[in-house]
Parts: structure tokens; C-alpha cells; sequence
């Protein structure tokens, strides 16, 4: 068979790709890897200038957030509280914002709270969702009384969310919560393994017009043990509803807190209190306000069985039965506590006169 021999390229077609290139298609390649190193220049340049403003619109804005908390430290402690920290620093950058205080220290009048450390963040991209944290225990001490009392836990967490400068929720969950005295040696006053404490806008109750807002409380105590009154593992939830707040945040603590929550109308509505444990329970609901002096006012509603065999050590006679009432048929003590003209009765018996809170 035989072998079929390839015919060689002629030399001008071989040449024929080198003679027919175009210089219009190589003028044209030119302009545009020219028109594009222009563009990842303009790009670069861009992104540098955001860059650029972000660092300083963060700082600036991190800047603000220290000023308001260094504000704070100007306070009276008396009229609004104030707040200092031994060392104060901000972080997160760049897209979050986190402020760190340690050796904090809050003094309202006479009470004096002391922190290890707190620390608040949010997103850049939200900020009107705060987190925060705290380190125990927490110191409080009272100048007038003398009384001191720690507060400890392994783990205590806060968020906070605002809608217009409204608080839309604000949540405190807390884990290992232990409360001693302190004042001689340590000794334990109650304590929880999970407690919880929420506040949730009533938004259909905010007023636009008198820049008032209303909230929802709910708090739930886990397993409480309480010593002093023989409490082992029992279970502790309240609800309440509380109206007449100012609705921005921004304006609390410009003014004294209870008087302009008195001018408002404010009230405070205890839906429900309920605790029990394997022996007794005890509910409670109610309204309270404050009068034009100070003094609270309304009623309370307090039914409960084996409770008053608890609370003997603490409360003497006649002194308990006026505050749970007589126990009925069934056992169960009932009876209403009213508050006016700064003082508690039990029923139309007058047995306290009350300070006024302002």
C-alpha cells in the first residue's frame, strides 16, 4: 500500500497571517485596553474615597456615641443618674459600633451600683438594634441605710430596639443570678438559674400628639430559692402594662422621671403576679399611680395560700394578716391594699404612712 505523502504549505500561504494583519484592529485593541486600565483607575479611585469616608463618617459617628456616654458622667446623681467609667473605649470598626466601659459606676441618690465591666454594639447597617453584656457581680450599696448587696451571674445579656426612637422591645436574660448581702460576711437573699425580664411596645396606646408611649412588661423567675422564707424551686411570672412614658429615649432623664410620669397621667397596671412552688402560691394584680405630692395611689389585690407560714419570721401579727388578709374557708388569704393621701390600708384599716416618691 502506499504511503500517501502530505504536499508541503506553500511559503505564501505560511506568510499569509503576518501579511494581512489590519492596523485599524490594533489601533482599536489600543483605545480600549487604554479606555479600560482609565476605568480600574477611576474604580480604584472610587472605592478609595468611599473608603475614605466611611473611616471618617465611623469615627465620627464612634466619637459622638463616647460623648453621650461622657455627658453622662456630668450628671447631678440626683436629678438624672450618672454614670462614670474608669476606662472607657470604643470599637467594631468598620461595621459595627462597640463601646466597652470598665470599673462603671452608677450613683441615683443615695444607691451606688458598681460593675466589673459592660460593653454595648450594633450593626452599622442598624443601629437602633443595641447589644450588650455585663460582667458581675454587681456592687450596690446604699449611703442612707448603710445596706450593701451583691448581685452575680454567670452570663447576662441585654438588646434593645428602637422604632423612631421608641422602644419597640427591650430584653434582659440573665443565667446563675445570685442575691447576697454583703454588709456582714455573705449571705444569700435569693437566687435563680434563668431569669427574664421584656418590655414590648403597646404601639395602638402611643399618643403622637402628647409624645407618649405605653409598654407591656413580662418577667419570669425560674426555680427561685429564698432561704430566709423556706422558698425551694418555685416559680415566679409578672405582667404589667405601664403608660405615660415619654416616647422618645432621647428626652429621658432631661427632665425628673417620676413628676413628669405623674403630669403625664402615667399609671402603672399590674395585670398579673403569680408565684408558686410545691407548698404555696400566691397572685396579685392592681393599679397604681402617683398623686400631684408624690404619693402612690390606687389598689392592689393579694390572694395566696401558705404563704403567711413563709413570711412569719419576717412579718409579725397583726402586721401579716392586715397585708394578705384572713384566710377563708379554704385557706387561702385574700385581701386588697389601697394607697392614698401617702398612706397603705389594708381593707378601710390604715396601717402604714408611705413617703412620697418625689
Amino acid at each position: 500500500m502506499r504511503a500517501i505523502r502530505k504536499a508541503p504549505a506553500h511559503p505564501d500561504l505560511v506568510a499569509l497571517p503576518r501579511q494581512i494583519e489590519n492596523p485599524l484592529l490594533t489601533a482599536d485593541a489600543e483605545r480600549y485596553e487604554g479606555a479600560m486600565k482609565k476605568r480600574i483607575i477611576i474604580l480604584g479611585a472610587i472605592v478609595l474615597v468611599v473608603v475614605l469616608g466611611w473611616s471618617a463618617a465611623w469615627y465620627f459617628i464612634a466619637g459622638q456615641i463616647r460623648q453621650q456616654v461622657d455627658i453622662m458622667a456630668l450628671a447631678d446623681g440626683e436629678t438624672a443618674p450618672r454614670l462614670t467609667c474608669e476606662t472607657l473605649s470604643t470599637g467594631g470598626f468598620p461595621f459595627r459600633f462597640e463601646l466597652e466601659c470598665r470599673g462603671a459606676t452608677l450613683v441615683s441618690g443615695d444607691m451606688l451600683i458598681a460593675l466589673p465591666a459592660w460593653r454595648a454594639s450594633a450593626m452599622a447597617y442598624r443601629p437602633n438594634h443595641v447589644l450588650a453584656s455585663a460582667n458581675g457581680p454587681a456592687q450596690i450599696s446604699d449611703a442612707f441605710t448603710g445596706m450593701r448587696q451583691d448581685i452575680s451571674w454567670t452570663d447576662l445579656n441585654a438588646s434593645m430596639r428602637l422604632e423612631n426612637w421608641r422602644i419597640a422591645r427591650l430584653s434582659i436574660v440573665g443565667d446563675d443570678l445570685a442575691w447576697s448581702d454583703s454588709l456582714f460576711g455573705t449571705s444569700m437573699i435569693a437566687s435563680s438559674p434563668h431569669v427574664e425580664v421584656h418590655l414590648l411596645d403597646i404601639a395602638e396606646r402611643h399618643n403622637q400628639e402628647a409624645r407618649r408611649s405605653a409598654l407591656a412588661l413580662f418577667a419570669r423567675f425560674d426555680a427561685v430559692v429564698a432561704p430566709a422564707i423556706a422558698i425551694e424551686a418555685a416559680n415566679a411570672e409578672i405582667e404589667a402594662e405601664i403608660d405615660g412614658l415619654p416616647d422618645d429615649v432621647r428626652n429621658w432623664g432631661l427632665v425628673p422621671f417620676l413628676p413628669d410620669w405623674q403630669q403625664a397621667g402615667g399609671s402603672l397596671n399590674l395585670v398579673a403576679m403569680r408565684a408558686s412552688d410545691a407548698t404555696s402560691d400566691l397572685s396579685a394584680s392592681g393599679r397604681l399611680a402617683l398623686d400631684a405630692q408624690g404619693y402612690p395611689e390606687g389598689a392592689i389585690t393579694i390572694d395566696s395560700i401558705g404563704v403567711a407560714e413563709r413570711i412569719g419570721p419576717l412579718i409579725e401579727e397583726p402586721w401579716r394578716t392586715l397585708v394578705l388578709g384572713v384566710p377563708g374557708p379554704n385557706g387561702r388569704h385574700a385581701n386588697q391594699l389601697n394607697f392614698a393621701g401617702g398612706s397603705l390600708s389594708s381593707g378601710l384599716v390604715p396601717i402604714a404612712q408611705l413617703e412620697p416618691l418625689f
